[in-house]
């Protein structure tokens, strides 16, 4: 089973062309496909040829509500919150970002987004997508010594060790990859990740 994961597209649409034409199994964009909610329906349009194929979290710069009424338009998934089962795993969504400094529409505080991922816990094998990166790691790096991730993505990744992880949200961090614990974890930004998943034990058949 294979996966493309990408965020931070900010309304370079020939570069969202360009990751649909990947062969990938299921395309996660791991939000901010626009800048404060700009263009969704331009989006929409080029995510709409593999609609069923395609799951869309809201980034900081879209509420949910505007991602939910956006995938029910083109036909695409709601990935926000959600849990769902494939290939033998878990794949788990949360979209939003911790506080910015720029008060920008999806932004949850560290308390909600840690009872937010509470849904995910104890489910394994586990791939956790999110908008925001895991605090004070590469994956959230601005600048040596500048963080700006969110410490209950941390936490939850280090106390339940998800198989996989994805970000975006910092773009200075854009391709950088982290191993936290049994965690491979990756910023995928705009370029995006395709990563392959190895058959689980038993499993022969993807379940939707």
């Amino acid at each position: 089973m294979k996966l493309m994961v990408f965020s931070d597209i900010h309304g370079d649409w020939n570069r969202l062309q360009a990751l649909l034409e990947t062969d990938a199994d299921y395309f996660f964009a791991a939000g901010d496909l626009t800048s404060w909610g700009r263009g969704l329906d331009r989006a929409g349009a080029i995510l709409a040829r593999k609609a069923r194929q395609v799951f869309v979290l809201p980034g900081n710069h879209e509420s949910h509500e505007a991602i939910r009424q956006f995938c029910e338009k083109f036909g695409l998934n709601d990935f926000h919150g959600r849990l769902i089962q494939a290939g033998g795993y878990y794949l788990a969504g949360l979209g939003y970002s911790n506080p910015t400094p720029f008060g920008t529409p999806g932004e949850y505080s560290e308390e909600e987004l840690a009872a937010r991922l509470e849904a995910f816990k104890g489910k394994a094998p586990l791939v956790l997508i999110c908008h925001a990166p895991p605090r004070d790691t590469l994956l959230d790096q601005i600048r040596p010594g500048l963080h700006a991730g969110s410490r209950a993505v941390r936490q939850f990744i280090e106390q339940y060790q998800p198989e996989y992880f994805f970000c975006g949200h910092i773009h200075e961090a854009h391709g950088q990859f982290v191993q936290l614990g049994k965690t491979r974890a990756w910023n995928v930004g705009r370029a995006g990740v395709v990563v392959e998943l190895p058959p689980v034990e038993g499993v022969h058949t993807a379940q939707g």
